[in-house]
């Protein structure tokens, strides 16, 4: 059994008892046009950073839509190209090359390379196994191997985070204000979450180290919100020399290609610095 095959057995296995997939009208045709170009033109060759943004040029113009993974009964892996926010724009970019790479073409085979990068473990078992928080999503996906945290690397400094905010603000959560259990068990979460040591480059010091950032690393940009790790997700796209913010916007309201990551890091006051990860070839 190969690593698709396996994949395949034990998510189906760990998801039936909560559903499996939904997916947006037009979800399916789009990836299929995503598909066959990427057929056409070999895209598969291209290393995997580079690959994950000519995914994300497909996705450009896309409108920005927030909670798209919420959704009525019980948690299904959702998946929906005609509307994404910060989050869900880098991941299905990472995820639709992933796929490629391994020799996928499907929905249903892109919903396995999500299941795995978004649920704790690659299991999904229910809300609280999302990775809601994206210091966690990092350091599953480390421990996955779908990623390398480059931040230390980078001259980064260490990050000190108290997630607390889904826990203590359930009303802005469908899932939580009807179940004061699955709140608690969120509460859990952000305990182990906080436990976690995070690194970031402060926001004075990125333009020093823009030069080695490559198109396809995903971007963390830390906060100084109460409650909160990262504020906002994009990737980098190398254009004329510069490391531009490839990104969900959510002022434009749309996917855009954006100034450089550290002009746009400085233009938010409570915005800190960021943390970067490298996708690995699956």
């Amino acid at each position: 059994m190969n690593r698709r095959e396996l994949l395949g057995t034990l998510i189906t296995a760990a998801v039936l008892p909560y559903g499996r997939l939904w997916a947006a009208d037009n979800t399916k045709s789009r990836l299929q046009r995503i598909v066959q170009k990427a057929n056409e033109q070999n895209w598969v060759d291209l290393p995997i950073g580079d690959l994950i943004v000519r995914i994300g040029k497909e996705l450009q113009g896309t409108p920005y839509v927030a909670n798209t993974l919420e959704g009525a009964g019980q948690e299904k892996c959702r998946i929906d190209l005609e509307g994404l926010d910060c989050v869900t724009f880098f991941e299905v970019s990472l995820c639709i090359a992933r796929m490629l790479k391994l020799g996928g073409n499907s929905l249903e085979e892109l919903r396995e390379e999500v299941t795995y990068t978004r649920y704790r473990g690659g299991v999904l078992s229910g809300y609280e196994s999302r990775l809601h928080y994206t210091s966690e999503w990092i350091s599953d996906n480390v421990t996955k191997g779908v990623v390398m945290d480059l931040t230390q690397e980078l001259g980064g400094e260490p990050l000190d985070i108290n997630v607390h905010f889904m826990s203590r603000n359930p009303q802005y959560y469908d899932k939580l204000k009807a179940d004061k259990a699955l709140t608690a068990q969120i509460a859990k979460v952000e305990q182990t979450v906080n436990r976690i040591p995070r690194w970031f480059v402060p926001k004075e010091r990125i333009e020093d180290i823009e030069a080695r950032l490559r198109s396809g690393d995903i971007i963390a940009i830390a906060t100084s919100k109460e409650g909160l790790d990262y504020a906002h997700t994009g990737m980098i796209l190398r254009s004329e020399g510069e490391a531009k913010f490839f990104h969900a916007s959510t002022t434009k309201k749309k996917v855009i290609v954006d100034v450089s990551v550290s002009e746009y890091v400085r233009s938010v006051t409570s915005h800190t610095g960021i943390t970067v990860v490298r996708p690995l070839e699956p």
